[in-house]
């Protein structure tokens, strides 16, 4: 069925209210107000030829749109659910044999919805027309209701026919697998850096890349690592492969199957990593949308450093910061629950290093809910001299009456074996904790076998009244004869070097934020303290921070305390570091008149044993969309004396620049890198910023240089193509173009699409529209009079033709014209009323709205 109309969502909405104005207006001129109204024709006549009426004769029964293909807003149960093309059917109602325009929905769509379809009263079996069209009618208590004006559609569904209560999650109906792709992610930086007290020089360089293949539900990755360093401090290069896996959904299990390079889950055992095969769930897909936990790195460099993550004796990050306090959300998720050693390399050459706790929160599951994991393979490690044992991992979660969840699992090798169990419990407003248990037997390489246990017991809670969250806090203890499964499997070595093995014997964490009120602003608290067995090494970390606002001013202060005790032999040795930090943000914004943001600073950081550093500078964003990111700084310490710092960053289409010169007292360092992704697919090459897990690629070919909402730098490319370099799996998002960026001469059917990709996924989002000349011709016949109201106007040349509707004074509005052609216009099905009419913009200019009007005759 063709549309009916052509216009913009916004255009048809005002076009509509109009057409409802002029019904009710013709209510006063209709025969008989008292009896039944209808859409007087006379109203619409022409004086002088009474046969010149448009045919409204479903106007006349009462309905202020005709039948056909709309984009509505479609609602569901009061919340917005998509923008979609929906067919609408004229029926009569069964009450008062009045016509209504009732949506056409399939049982596809219906299912889409998140429907049940046992739900379905079926009486008799249903036809296909019914299947169709008609499916709502025969699901109990339903209903849908349609505002012309707003073009919105209203769908009522009873909640206990819907699959879901969660409206988050999206029926597995609506997943789209993407097309065939390769990507590419890339990240490369380098610096090189002089040393003012000798001719010494440092370079050093880094490469990070994740490549991948789509084809249908598979997806085929690789990660790998590449770093070098050469200088003053020697010569170093390392190239780290992460892993490399083929993974596809299982989605009637709701689970994933990854066969390859990978890591086991880390919420009942500790992660270890593995070569071979895993049948998981994947908690995305089910209606329980469990919050996982990933740590934010915080801390505080003393001077223009590196800093570098290790997780599992792997690189996973490396960046470069400035003196003070610095903050990394960014870090890729590697699908491993490993601590995470970061290791802070000063312009000096000193090192701090510290541990982040990469923990799970308390294992909890809603009532009736499974989670489950089934790993099998060789164990892997970094390390290339140690045993790739056979080894099996299963673990689950079960979520049972009463707010409680069963879960354990077991670990099986040649030389380890263990099993675990636990419960927990949501406790409502005393927070929600798991206990468990585990018991382990193990073989050491050259040793007896031992067996131990492990008690663990974790705890979270958010106090919404006062705003205090607990993120985690967590304690362990192991027996004496406790070995985890990568303490023994890393034992086994090909070479002689023997593992030094520091086996756990108490671990107590905990992350507190809390917000003190609306002026006093939000306080956060963190810490771990470890010790070991077989050895006084004891590990404790402290961090503080306090941050608030006035009038757009914002401030912080950060404290972090780092102690290392280590034994070795009859030498025992203690380190102690102490940082604290202050910074001072002021928006310049309010001064200024352009676009950009402009932020004055000033950072102080002392450490002890160190020096005291302060920084002041200007940071903010500049160019037409905010995408280019700069900073300058100067700075000052007790030791170092001057330094100074200039960031530059631009996000662009094709990818990302970053670049940064800094200076002190011992070193002068001029870092830079880009970073990037890349998509082939079967229309060619596109670049794009670094792409995220699942992407979006747009294809807009009637709008190239258009942006894309909330993405700064992300826009089409000279043939209409770019990539939104991240959309959530299993989800509805909305891609939405700038439409104040659209060229002139283009004209869309909707600048937002609707795309639901799987995990992985390239999701095609197309963006159809017509290019050419936008305009409104006044259409007249042979006597001068203006064609009726309500008369549907076609282009000729147009196929597949789409109608316009004639609005007063004989005007239509329309777009994707050519300098000239033909249109035919129809106010009724009879050979005499219909007429074709040639226009001409090849000499009228285009205005300051990129809208014409000319007039022409239709004979």
């Amino acid at each position: 069925m063709k549309k009916i109309g052509y216009f913009s969502h916004a255009n048809r909405k005002r076009g509509l209210r109009l057409l409802k104005y002029f019904t009710i207006l013709s209510f006063f001129f209709s025969e008989s107000a008292a009896a039944k109204s209808f859409f007087n024709p006379a109203f619409l006549k022409n004086s002088d030829e009474q046969n010149k009426v448009s045919d409204l004769s479903y106007f006349d029964a009462g309905l202020l749109q005709m039948p056909g293909i709309y984009r509505v807003d479609l609602w569901l149960n009061g919340k917005s659910f998509e923008t979609v093309d929906i067919e609408f059917k004229a029926e009569k109602q069964r009450d008062n044999d009045e016509l209504k325009l009732v949506p056409c929905f399939s049982l596809e769509k219906v299912l889409s919805l998140g429907l049940k379809e046992s739900y379905i009263k079926q009486p008799t079996a249903l036809t296909e027309e019914q299947k169709r069209c008609n499916i709502l009618s025969f699901i109990p208590d339903a209903s849908a209701q349609y505002d012309i004006e707003l073009q919105r559609l209203d769908v009522s569904i009873p909640q206990a026919a819907l699959v879901h209560k969660n409206s988050s999650f999206v029926s597995p109906e609506a997943f789209n697998q993407g097309v065939s792709a390769f990507l590419l992610n890339y990240k490369f930086l380098g610096s090189h850096t002089a040393y003012d007290q000798s001719s010494a020089q440092q370079e050093s360089y880094n490469l990070n890349l994740r490549p991948g293949i789509n084809l249908g539900p598979w997806r085929l990755r690789h990660y790998s690592n590449w770093s070098k360093t050469a200088g003053r401090d020697g010569h170093n290069e390392s190239w780290d492969n992460i892993y490399t896996y083929l993974q596809r959904d299982i989605i009637p299990l709701r689970s994933f199957l990854l066969i390859g390079q990978g890591s086991s889950t880390g919420d009942i055992f500790d992660s270890v990593g593995f070569s071979g095969a895993q049948l998981a769930s994947e908690e995305m897909m089910a209606p329980e949308n469990a919050t996982g936990y990933a740590p934010v790195v915080r801390g505080i460099a003393k001077s223009n450093a590196k800093v570098i993550i290790m997780q599992n004796g792997y690189q996973i990050y490396e960046s470069y910061v400035s003196p003070g306090a610095f903050e990394i959300t960014d870090l890729y998720q590697t699908g491993s629950n490993g601590d995470l050693k970061v290791i802070v390399k000063e312009s000096d050459g000193s090192e701090q290093q510290f541990i982040v706790p990469y923990a799970s929160l308390p294992v909890l599951r809603r009532e009736g809910s499974l989670k489950y994991s089934l790993t099998s393979g060789l164990y892997r490690t970094y390390d290339k001299h140690i045993d790739k044992t056979p080894f099996s991992q299963l673990s689950a979660s079960y979520g049972l009456p009463f707010n409680s969840t069963l879960y354990g699992g077991t670990q099986l090798a040649s030389k380890y074996q263990a099993i675990a169990t636990g419960i927990g419990k949501n406790m409502g407003w005393i927070g929600a904790v798991s206990a468990d248990v585990t018991q382990a037997w193990s073989k050491q390489q050259g040793d007896k076998k031992t067996d131990g246990r492990s008690y663990r017991i974790r705890y979270s809670k958010n106090v919404t009244q006062t705003g205090t969250n607990f993120a985690i806090a967590g304690y362990r203890y192991s027996t004496s004869g406790f070995y985890t499964m990568s303490d023994v499997l890393n034992s086994y070595r090909d070479d002689k070097q023997r593992h030094e093995s520091y086996r756990v014997r108490n671990r107590t964490e905990m992350n507190l934020s809390q917000n003190i009120g609306d002026r006093l602003g939000n306080l956060s608290l963190g810490g771990m303290i470890e010790d070991y067995w077989d050895n006084h090494r004891r590990n404790k970390t402290i961090s503080a921070s306090y941050s608030n606002s006035w009038q757009g001013i914002s401030y912080s202060m950060g404290y972090s305390y780092v102690k290392t005790i280590q034994n070795s032999g009859r030498a025992k040795s203690s380190e102690n570091d102490q940082l604290f930090s202050l910074m001072v943000s002021v928006p310049f914004d309010r001064w200024m008149k352009s676009n950009s943001s402009v932020h004055g600073f000033y950072n102080m950081n002392t450490a002890r044993p160190g020096e005291t550093n302060h920084m002041a500078g200007l940071t903010g964003s500049t160019l037409e969309h905010n995408n280019l990111n700069w900073s300058v700084q100067q700075g000052y310490g007790t030791q170092s004396k001057a330094s100074g710092n200039v960031d530059l960053d631009y996000q662009g289409t094709y990818g990302e620049l970053m670049t940064s010169y800094g200076y002190n007292k011992h070193s002068r360092r001029v870092s830079y890198g880009i970073s990037g992704g890349a998509v082939i697919h079967e229309n060619g090459l596109t670049l794009s910023q670094p792409l995220g897990e699942s992407i979006a690629l747009v294809e807009t070919p009637a709008a190239k240089g258009t942006s894309v909402m909330n993405h700064a730098g992300v826009r089409a490319d000279f043939r209409g193509y770019t990539v939104v370099p991240y959309v959530t799996p299993y989800r509805l998002n909305d891609i939405v173009l700038n439409s104040e960026t659209l060229p002139d001469n283009v004209e869309l059917e909707s600048n937002t699409v609707t795309v639901v990709p799987t995990r992985g996924a390239v999701v095609r989002s197309v963006f159809n529209g017509k290019v050419g000349i936008k305009g409104f011709i006044r259409l007249i016949d042979k006597s001068g009079k203006a064609l009726p109201f309500g008369t549907t106007v076609t282009l000729v040349e147009e196929q597949p033709a789409s109608s316009n509707f004639i609005g007063e004074d004989g005007r239509v509005y329309l777009t994707g014209l050519k300098d000239n052609g033909s249109l035919l216009a129809k106010w009724g099905n009879e050979h005499d009323k219909q007429c074709k009419a040639a226009y001409d913009f090849s000499n009228i200019p285009a205005p300051s709205t990129g809208i014409r009007q000319i007039q022409a005759r239709c004979l």
